[in-house]
């Protein structure tokens, strides 16, 4: 190596990288703005982790065929010089690969336009453990992600898997969804040029940067900041998806709850709240979603998270049976108190906050559908429909409820 590698990571990758040489990572999704460097991170590591598992064969995959030669190809042999493994690698472009010289191993490239070059895919010893999926958001979807995962990493002790984008605007992209989702040893991480060395970009990056900021401040927060920021019709422009400190969580002791019922299709929603009046800041602190399941199981999921006689429950109106089962069961329910404009005031309430803060961690579900609330769209004319579409919006309904006690007052 003719260098740190301290100097060829941005400092944003750091804790990344210790993560991974512990062995906690699995999975990383590496999402951001323009500069950020994810890509040059994610070849230098495929390749540290080539040497370090010397049965493992690597696989970098692009939707399209066509794209890879002046994409991923060309960042896999930059990582390579930029280790000073040049001479260790022998690098061709027909067939396009990349082998180690002292081990045989192969960095195969592939366009997802012929996914059957996958199924019949075979390496000459070991076993393929490292995937990058670049632009993730350009594949079809989930499934096809998934299934080349399940062709690709089996029989062999190690695996680990790269996906790499910039978020669409939208939030309805499957990549941005895929994003929220949990699960053990998937790492999400979010970077952009700001915490790039400003010599590695130069100054006509920085410049157009600070130009689209000042004349396009969506565009830049956008382009620039990786940020979703919808496509003109999202509802809720206040979210804040970001982890809500235990410290602070610990003095919400007055948290309000709200249920909406549902079976099937539709679930059954809760969520428990807490409202900070001083600083206009509604804070979403937990939920429980569940379908196909009765009022009695889940009155007990409610207890199970410690709620009592003495926790106030505002439920859909909607089912006043349920509303006495759960008295029945000990919960201290009551039903909305709906009437001509509810919906309209709750929502105005809601968009008017400073801030909507979501952990996307413990309320997924929530986060999904307020992320991906929008308005609807008149299909010939492409103009915005008033009113709020009454569609994915049980989360947001349950939210509703919660806070009734306090958006029916005068003044809030």
């Amino acid at each position: 190596m003719t260098c740190k590698l301290s100097e060829l990571i941005s400092p944003a990758f750091f804790e990344v990288h210790r993560q991974i040489k512990a062995g906690k990572v699995t999975e990383l999704l590496a999402k951001g703005g323009r500069g950020s460097t994810k890509s040059s991170y994610i070849s230098l590591e495929l390749i540290l982790q080539l040497l370090l598992h010397p049965q493992c064969h690597v696989i970098v995959l692009r939707k399209v065929d066509k794209t890879l030669r002046t994409s991923v190809y060309a960042q896999i042999c930059w990582a390579i010089a930029a280790l000073g493994l040049g001479s260790r690698f022998k690098c061709t472009v027909s067939p396009m690969e990349c082998t180690y010289r002292p081990t045989g191993q192969k960095i195969l490239f592939f366009g997802m336009d012929d996914p059957g070059k996958l199924k019949s895919l075979k390496v000459p010893f070991g076993y393929i453990g490292l995937l990058w999926f670049e632009e993730l958001d350009q594949f079809d979807g989930p499934e096809q992600v998934r299934n080349v995962e399940q062709s690709c990493l089996r029989g062999g002790p190690y695996a680990l898997t790269f996906k790499s984008f910039n978020p669409p605007a939208s939030a309805r992209s499957w990549a941005n969804r895929y994003a929220l989702e949990q699960r053990p040893g998937k790492l999400v991480h979010h970077s952009t040029y700001q915490t790039t060395p400003a010599q590695w970009l130069g100054p006509r990056f920085l410049a157009d940067a600070e130009h689209l900021q000042a004349t396009n401040p969506v565009a830049y927060r956008h382009e620039y900041g990786g940020e979703v920021v919808g496509s003109g019709t999202a509802v809720f422009e206040n979210l804040r998806l970001e982890a809500i400190p235990d410290d602070l969580r610990a003095g919400f002791d007055r948290p309000l709850h709200g249920v909406d019922w549902g079976w099937y299709p539709d679930p059954w929603a809760y969520n428990a709240v807490h409202y900070d009046a001083a600083r206009r800041t509604l804070y979403i602190l937990d939920e429980l979603t569940r379908r196909r399941t009765s009022n009695r199981d889940t009155a007990t999921l409610l207890q199970q998270r410690g709620l009592t006689g003495a926790d106030l429950i505002t439920a859909d109106s909607a089912e006043p049976k349920s509303v006495g089962d759960y008295r029945a069961f000990g919960l201290a329910c009551k039903a909305a108190q709906k009437g001509p404009g509810s919906v309209n005031y709750s929502m105005k309430w809601l968009q008017g906050l400073d801030a909507i803060v979501i952990d996307p961690a413990v309320c997924p579900d929530t986060a999904r559908e307020f992320s991906e609330y929008e308005y609807e769209r008149d299909a010939r004319t492409g103009e915005v429909l008033p009113g709020y579409p009454d569609l994915n919006n049980h989360h947001i309904d349950a939210v509703r409820y919660a806070t009734e006690c306090i958006w029916k007052r005068k003044g809030t």
